[in-house]
């Protein structure tokens, strides 16, 4: 555990943009590290981007595939994996950079092949996940890492969009969730939302109406509207009211938002829902997959004082939820075809053996194949799976795969 707290004492004292320079440093006095290299996924989940120096002799610094690398690979898989190099003399260690739940990217450390037991790879696992949590209280002050994420330039509304995220994924004893937006770069009024305690998760889909910067500023202040309220300790009925009365104070029913609005208590899996708006959810529950049907209610902001109620229903251990925008379930093709409930349907059972951070891209990805290769409809998929929680307080029956993480991409 040495190397660890000297590693955990070079990032703290390290400036936020040298972290992976602080690391390289204790590996290569610690181990004979000979590279240390950070890649961070782009905002498309489509490639691994190189942050900073460090390349190995030989290999370009650009971005690596998630598909058909090495470091794709152990991205998918989420657990580490060994490479030998150079005639067997050296071995590239691939480490997830993950953080609870959140799948950052890649560390990947080059070792002479004498120093790479198991033991070592134990404790760069543990590095790999230090640097993560580093990297996100980093990213208070400086841009290194978001720009490192970029593929291509993103819009305004984008950058709003993407700064209004909790994270992308998210992992805890009773549910792991992941979210996907589309077009990655060019988003404008799609957004999610969660926030979990002791007790309870809460979640928010979000459609705000319109295009471009517009859609962006409306999805934000109803976002932050329900934000505020939540942290209020109101239920979310009543942070649906306080939400709408804000939108329409600030719009007078000109403009308003599609959210569906969830709560789930942890220890029983009852859940509360708001549907207030466009947004669906859908249920795999073993082999069958089906449309949740919820009481639809107003959109947020459309008329003045609207009153809305929450209605229950029950997740169990094992059961897959996934929420998607208007932008998936209602996709046309160049032909005028719409995607539809038997698309979905499939696309569902297709991804039901991945685990929920990967579940979304790969949905996103079938609807790439039927939608118009030039639309910038947003799209939004987000998917949870509920392991639930025993009378011990420990989780209950995991999903097939596992639980987060298990199967490759």
């Amino acid at each position: 555990m040495t190397v660890l707290a000297d590693v955990e004492r070079a990032v703290r004292t390290a400036a936020p943009h040298a972290l992976v320079e602080a690391v390289r440093g204790v590996l290569e006095a610690a181990y004979g590290a000979t590279s240390v290299q950070l890649h961070l996924v782009d905002y498309g989940l489509t490639v691994l981007q190189p942050v900073g120096g460090g390349i190995p002799a030989g290999r370009p610094d650009e971005a690596l595939s998630l598909n058909n690398t090495p470091e794709g690979r152990a991205f998918g898989s989420q657990e580490p994996s060994e490479r030998e190099v150079r005639h067997k003399d050296a071995v590239d260690h691939h480490l997830p950079v993950t953080v609870r739940g959140e799948r950052l990217g890649i560390l990947t450390v080059r070792l002479p092949a004498d120093r790479s037991t198991a033991a070592t790879t134990e404790e760069l696992t543990q590095v790999a996940e230090l640097l993560g949590h580093e990297i996100l209280v980093a990213e208070r002050d400086t841009d290194l890492y978001r720009r490192a994420r970029r593929v291509n330039r993103l819009t305004l509304a984008a950058e709003m969009q993407w700064e209004l995220l909790p994270a992308r994924a998210c992992a805890a004893q009773e549910y792991a969730l992941g979210a996907q937006l589309e077009p990655a770069y060019a988003i404008h009024g799609d957004n999610f939302d969660w926030s979990a305690d002791a007790e309870t998760l809460t979640l928010a889909v979000t459609n705000g109406m319109g295009e471009g910067i517009q859609a962006s500023l409306l999805t934000n202040l109803a976002v932050n509207a329900l934000r505020n309220a939540r942290r209020a300790g109101i239920g979310i009925a009543d942070q649906a009211a306080l939400a709408d009365q804000a939108l329409y104070e600030q719009h007078r029913g000109a403009s308003h938002v599609s959210t569906l609005l969830l709560r789930f208590e942890l220890a029983t899996g009852q859940v509360e829902a708001v549907d207030a708006g466009s947004p669906q959810l859908w249920r795999q529950r073993g082999k069958n997959v089906e449309r949740v049907e919820l009481e639809a209610q107003l959109p947020l902001g459309m008329f003045e004082e609207s009153d809305y109620v929450a209605q229950t229903f029950q997740v169990e251990p094992g059961d897959r939820l996934l929420f998607v925008s208007d932008g998936v379930y209602a996709a046309v093709s160049p032909r005028g075809e719409l995607y539809g409930d038997r698309a979905l349907s499939r696309a569902i059972n297709s991804t039901s053996l991945l685990p929920a951070p990967m579940v979304p891209r790969a949905v996103l990805r079938e609807l790439a194949e039927h939608r118009d290769a030039e639309s910038l409809d947003d799209a939004l998929v987000l998917c949870l799976d509920w392991f639930g929680r025993k009378d011990d307080g420990t989780s209950g029956d995991m999903h097939p795969y596992g639980g987060p993480g298990a199967l490759d991409s």
